[in-house]
């Protein structure tokens, strides 16, 4: 019988690389897309798609959404842009509010958008993480915390549910044509769509570190996310990203800023552990904390388990990123 998937947080990047892929699978006969503003999905020919207008923050309300769902996926997730009482309302008490409401609702799976800043940017963190290294809050960048905190959260939660499946997405940095300037807080994001992501005019020489980044495309994410929703694989956590490491100077000259001058990562790791230990420091630039220390993840269990084969590596991901109107 085909499943009836029920998302939260569609219209946002990993739902349009999701969605589609739901759309043309004939595993999936029904999609409820929950969100707190109203769309209208045939403006993106979601077809099986029906709006549900809920917010996380309601679990009677994601409890009557849910009914019927054979498997929920939870994408809804504030990044910045709100007070950090509210964001915390939505990002931590509402993923357990949607995950005790598929529970009560007879959801068979809960597919949860993680993140790999769930592991942290600890300096013993090894190059090329594997899911059985442990997830650990990072020391300042909220976005991390929470990412680490609710994956804890949901595994207390699923040893009190059997009757449900738990699977942990936990992509790279996801780009594609939703993600440009859309996945960045506000004040970085806006320097980079002003500065990073366009071409120069006169080739200014650019000087940068070797930081290393794992990218992974929005459809190669929502590729994971339809194989956890038909459990191409058994539960549990999975490392998302495009093949390759892609490093700062490369991502420049990608977006057309030549020549680029590379330095070494070491000082700039060391720099950014010394700004993210300021007090104070103002939210937005909690994120230098991501750059403290490498977080490159190994992907061979999605591979293996998953049957999940990224189309694009890093480096063509952000390619197709910067094509993007």
């Amino acid at each position: 019988m085909p499943l009836t998937v029920a998302v939260t947080g569609p219209t946002g990047t990993f739902g349009h690389g999701l969605l589609p892929l739901l759309e043309a699978d004939d595993r999936i006969g029904r999609v409820v897309g929950i969100a707190r503003r109203p769309f209208d999905p045939a403006e993106q020919s979601w077809s099986k798609l029906a709006y549900r207008q809920g917010d996380v923050r309601d679990e009677a309300a994601l409890r009557d959404a849910f009914a019927g769902a054979d498997v929920v996926v939870h994408l809804a997730f504030l990044i910045a842009g709100g007070a950090r009482e509210t964001t915390r309302a939505i990002n931590v008490e509402g993923t357990l509010n949607a995950f005790r409401a598929a529970a009560a609702a007879g959801v068979k799976r809960f597919v949860y958008a993680s993140s790999v800043a769930a592991y942290g940017f600890h300096r013993d963190n090894p190059i090329g993480i594997r899911e059985d290294w442990p997830v650990r809050p990072a020391d300042r960048l909220f976005y991390a915390q929470e990412k680490a905190e609710l994956e804890q959260l949901l595994q207390e939660e699923a040893q009190q549910q059997p009757g449900i499946d738990l699977y942990l997405l936990r992509p790279s940095i996801v780009v594609g044509p939703q993600a440009l300037g859309g996945k960045l807080p506000g004040r970085v994001g806006a320097l980079v769509e002003r500065f990073a992501l366009r071409r120069s005019p006169v080739p200014l020489p650019v000087v940068l570190p070797d930081l290393p980044m794992q990218l992974v495309h929005q459809d190669d994410v929502g590729q994971a996310l339809l194989l956890c929703v038909v459990a191409a694989g058994p539960p549990g956590a999975y490392n998302i990203a495009g093949d390759g490491v892609v490093g700062l100077p490369d991502a420049a000259r990608a977006a057309g800023l030549l020549p680029v001058l590379t330095l070494p990562a070491g000082p700039a790791h060391s720099a950014a552990r010394l700004v993210s230990r300021l007090p104070a420091l103002p939210s937005y630039l909690e994120w230098v904390e991501a750059l403290s220390a490498p977080a490159v993840m190994d992907t061979a269990r999605a591979k293996t388990e998953l049957g999940w084969v990224p189309r694009y590596t890093g480096l063509e991901a952000l390619e197709d990123t910067l094509r993007t109107p």
